[in-house]
């Protein structure tokens, strides 16, 4: 086995959620040891949640720290960026400037100036930026791509993005909704923290981008600054049409991920709340329930029939990313980076512009 790489992470200390998910992910196969972090502004508090993580070197500062790990001999060779959006680009940017290579949660950013900015460090630096999609890296969605583009499905028709929660359909009072619906660190709601997802999630598999869109945001909460749920309707330049629905006031649904597409020869059907099974249904309308016994990319550690789901998902991305940190780009191309969070980008500014101009349609990335 390779020696683990050296990971710091800024963001994910005591309350935090999302940084466990990371840290469970780069441990699953063993690729890195995390070995210094920022955890949190408050140097007590960084050093706390440091101490009960067995994190070696503790820093309040991410420029100190980012600076500080590069010019150690035995210094970070990644950082994982798990802050809320705002501090996306400020804080890639410090570690990319350093020469060390950032894993970060989605979206890019939170507003598209500090995205421009982010894709500059990115352009400069001889370090990597990636972005988790996580969901990209489940073994059937990697299966559902490949039979789309060795035409499966025949010409793309119609494509179906959806993610369901209900978790913010109340006035929620925690640390996790208070930043997510605080458009200051947010940038955006609904469509920024899971309509990224799906968009990216549709991008991936079909390997198209819509050109253009008509969207409705709403924000159903009294006195909610940001939006909750999004009806957007989508235009693909090869003719295909779309449609693409995100909710967090959707009572009763806890992840409702799904994405459906339709050809002239055949259609697609992947819900993650039923991972372990991809749809195909044939111009005979016979359908077919696959399972990661047919996953060509063998993006599994148990046996098919043994469950795996959303955190070996995310571990999949840290494993391909381990492979590109230490030489191998095999398999770059299924890793979401900078062009897959500008994209994202791109589809939260045309989706907020068209809803201002009642659903006008609004060209994507113009």
């Amino acid at each position: 086995m390779s020696k683990p790489i050296p990971l710091g992470m800024v963001g994910g200390g005591d309350g935090a959620f999302i940084g466990a998910i990371h840290r469970i992910a780069a441990r699953m196969d063993g690729d890195y040891q995390l070995v210094a972090g920022a955890l949190s502004s408050d140097a007590e508090k960084a050093q706390k949640s440091a101490d009960a993580l067995g994190i070696e070197r503790s820093y309040a500062d991410y420029h100190e720290m980012a600076q500080a790990e590069a010019a150690r001999p035995d210094g970070i060779q990644a950082v994982s960026v798990v802050t809320p959006n705002h501090l996306h680009a400020p804080v890639s940017i410090a570690f990319l400037d350093a020469g060390i290579n950032v894993i970060c949660d989605k979206p890019l950013t939170a507003t598209q100036e500090d995205a421009k900015k982010l894709a500059e460090a990115v352009k400069r630096s001889k370090a990597r930026f990636f972005l988790t999609h996580n969901y990209c890296a489940h073994p059937l969605v990697r299966e559902a791509r490949a039979m789309v583009a060795e035409g499966a499905l025949g010409k793309l028709r119609l494509v179906q993005a959806e993610y369901l929660q209900g978790w913010l359909s109340g006035d929620v009072q925690n640390k996790q909704a208070g930043w997510r619906t605080d458009p200051a660190q947010s940038g955006a709601g609904a469509i920024g923290d899971i309509g990224t997802h799906a968009w990216q999630l549709a991008e991936f598999v079909t390997g198209q981008t819509p050109s253009s869109l008509s969207a409705d945001l709403s924000s159903m909460v009294d006195g909610r600054r940001v939006d909750d749920d999004a009806r957007i309707s989508l235009r693909y330049d090869s003719g295909a049409k779309g449609g693409l629905w995100v909710s967090q006031v959707a009572v009763g649904q806890e992840g409702g991920l799904s994405l459906r597409l339709f050809g002239t020869e055949g259609a697609l059907e992947w819900r993650l709340q039923d991972a372990e099974a991809l749809i195909f249904t044939g111009k005979d309308n016979q359908s077919q329930r696959l399972t990661r016994a047919r996953d060509r990319s063998q993006s599994y550690r148990t046996p098919p029939g043994h469950p795996e789901g959303y955190l070996e998902a995310f571990a999949n991305l840290y494993k391909d990313i381990a492979e590109v940190i230490r030489g191998d780009e095999t398999h770059l191309d299924r890793i979401p980076g900078i062009r897959d969070g500008l994209s994202g980008m791109a589809f939260i500014a045309a989706a907020q512009e068209s809803s201002t101009q009642d659903g006008a349609w609004t060209r994507v990335g113009a």
